[in-house]
């Protein structure tokens, strides 16, 4: 009956441990994403994009922005000369209020 008893101590005790061991290890990934999200969140934009010199990789950082639309601000640029406002870029064909609206605290002129 002793043998019994501690047997059943025995497998409680592991099972404990190993509940303990899978919640360290979840606590440990969440803390390692939150952190990361944490940062990026913290960190501010120290770099802004000038409009009227970013090239289309630069551009194409931007929310909403890919190359194509990138592309066509640069083509906007070279046709129209450079933008004076940033509303300006309201003009170029698929940039809509949303888009500048997005990005707007990231670039200058």
């Amino acid at each position: 009956m002793e043998f019994t008893t501690t047997i059943k101590d025995m497998m409680m005790k592991i099972k404990t441990l190993v509940v303990i061991a899978t919640l360290l290890s979840f606590n440990t990934f969440a803390d390692e994403s939150t952190d990361t999200e944490q940062t990026s969140a913290i960190q501010p934009v120290t770099t802004k994009i000038a409009l009227n010199k970013a090239d289309a990789e630069q551009l194409s950082t931007l929310k909403g922005i890919g190359v194509k639309k990138a592309q066509a601000i640069i083509l906007y640029r070279q046709q129209m000369g450079e933008f004076q406002t940033l509303e300006d870029l309201l003009n170029v064909k698929g940039i809509g209020k949303k888009v500048l609206a997005d990005n707007q605290a990231v670039l200058m002129l």
